[in-house]
């Protein structure tokens, strides 16, 4: 077992109150709420429950910032900024690691090789930005002598609401774009996983940003988040978690017009080309399914086989997959840790039973793990399924993947597609033009060849169909966080 690194356990001590314009504060309701460890069970810290009145109070500090020191601010001040803060993540990532593996339930070897150096990136991306972001002086034709140019100007107060399973780097998606562009945000973590959030506000401080212009509300989604979509001194809201609670964000925002960004879930598929060996692909097939528990929105859970394959295939995907070695975060050893609740296992669970009943073929797994620990352990399970089955429709966002066998590439691209979901896909082959062909064919914002879960800060991200609205990442994320405002003189 690793050592708890010595500044994660000072922070453990500290953490609790919210962070507030600049300020550590109690909520002003004073409650709190338990944080877990989910490979144990055992409450890590007690945070303060954000709710209306706190949210109130962080619109209205934000708002003060952007009509001052923060507003004032020059777009190389802003860069210098955000890479200061990037620089600090990179100084902490060895904390940042552990308190990520200790709550959402992720291997600290993942989140310290993956999650935390990604965060870090996206600050240093989006510094490079501020002074590259323009406007463009316009060619007009109306009759006279005219100067017309456009302005990038920040939209204003956002509101950031981020899920549990990557809580620090989907924050960097959210807040980094949205301060390079000049926003202050409101930053509402999911309650189960808001200690990174937390550390994140003292790096923010200790970057020397202006009060005001990063606030962190722990808080429940129907309290704290309902709060910052219906306020009306919000600009923007940026979501990342499920379709259901997408759509009511979207519908609420209607109200005020706010201008929304969505990041929801996802079915992917990962289809196998003919010519593809199955035992070169094998591991990033399993990568792509099982990876941080699968609990990622994009985890490939429908995988297309040929049937002149499919036997050979599950036997090595069956054999493969029974070594992965589930156990404690912290244990360098680890492969797969718990899932993040006992309510979200019992989900996950509850959809394998459905599987079964539905006459989906379990190959492996299918239970609780508790041989690796007291915590939520579920075993890799995989199904030999069909289109029709439960488990092969819905996300089900836990370590269960569903084999699919397909006659032709016609026939899989076409079922690929058949789905409310677009958020991502994987395509496998030796033949790159055939490869290629089928990955413009697919239904995706996102496709990987011969790879899978390939992210970097300048490569966009979002979804087709109920997958989500808009971009992550990318200068393509630049342009949600900002008003095109179009300036006409008349030099007659």
């Amino acid at each position: 077992m690793l050592p708890l690194p010595p500044k994660a356990q000072v922070f453990l001590q500290r953490v609790g109150p919210l962070y507030l314009g600049g300020r550590f504060q109690e909520a002003a309701s004073g409650a709190r709420f338990p944080v877990l460890n989910p490979a144990t069970g055992e409450v890590l810290a007690q945070v303060a429950r954000g709710g209306p009145e706190d949210v109130d109070r962080a619109v209205a500090l934000a708002r003060k910032a952007l009509e001052g020191s923060w507003g004032r601010t020059t777009p190389d001040e802003r860069g210098r900024l955000l890479y200061r803060l990037s620089e600090l993540i990179e100084a902490h990532a060895d904390a940042l690691a552990a308190l990520e593996a200790l709550n959402v339930g992720k291997p600290y070897t993942e989140a310290r090789t993956a999650d935390i150096p990604l965060a870090a990136q996206h600050f240093r991306y989006f510094a490079g930005w501020t002074t590259k972001w323009s406007g463009e002086v316009l060619p007009v034709s109306f009759p006279g002598e005219h100067l017309a140019y456009t302005r990038r100007e920040p939209v204003g107060v956002v509101g950031a609401i981020t899920p549990w399973n990557f809580p620090l780097l989907i924050a960097s998606w959210k807040l980094a774009p949205a301060l390079a562009a000049g926003c202050a945000v409101v930053l509402k973590p999911s309650e189960l996983t808001p200690l990174t959030a937390l550390y994140l506000a003292e790096l923010v401080e200790e970057a020397g940003f202006p009060k005001g212009t990063v606030s962190v509300i722990p808080g429940l989604g129907e309290e704290a988040g309902a709060a910052l979509v219906a306020h009306p001194g919000v600009d923007k809201i940026s979501f990342t978690g499920s379709v259901e609670v997408g759509k009511a964000i979207l519908k609420k925002a209607v109200d005020s017009l706010k201008r929304v960004t969505l990041e929801l879930g996802g079915k992917s598929p990962n289809i196998l080309l003919e010519d593809a060996d199955p035992k070169r692909v094998l591991k990033g097939v399993l990568f792509a399914s099982f990876f941080n528990q699968g609990e990622v929105c994009a985890a490939g859970s429908r995988l297309f086989v040929p049937k002149a394959k499919l036997d050979a295939t599950l036997e090595l995907l069956v054999e493969e997959a029974r070594r992965i070695r589930q156990g404690h975060p912290l244990d360098p050893r680890t492969q797969m840790g718990p899932l993040v609740s006992k309510e979200h296992m019992e989900r996950v669970l509850g959809y394998i039973e459905k599987g079964k009943e539905e006459g989906a073929e379990l190959l492996l797994g299918g239970e609780r793990n508790p041989e690796a620990g007291p915590g939520f352990f579920v075993q890799p399970t995989l199904f030999l399924a069909e289109d029709q089955h439960t488990i092969a429709r819905e996300e089900i966002f836990g370590p269960v993947l569903t084999v699919l066998p397909y006659e032709d590439l016609e026939e899989a691209v076409r079922r690929a597609n058949a789905t409310r979901y677009g958020l991502a896909a994987g395509v496998w082959g030796q033949d790159l033009r055939r490869a290629l062909k089928v990955a413009h064919r697919l239904q995706a914002g996102t496709v990987w060849v011969n790879g899978y879960l390939l992210l970097d800060a300048t490569s966009p991200w979002g979804g087709y169909k109920e997958s989500g609205l808009g971009r992550e990442m990318g200068r393509y994320a630049l342009e949600h966080y900002t008003e095109v405002k179009s300036v006409w003189v008349n030099l007659g």
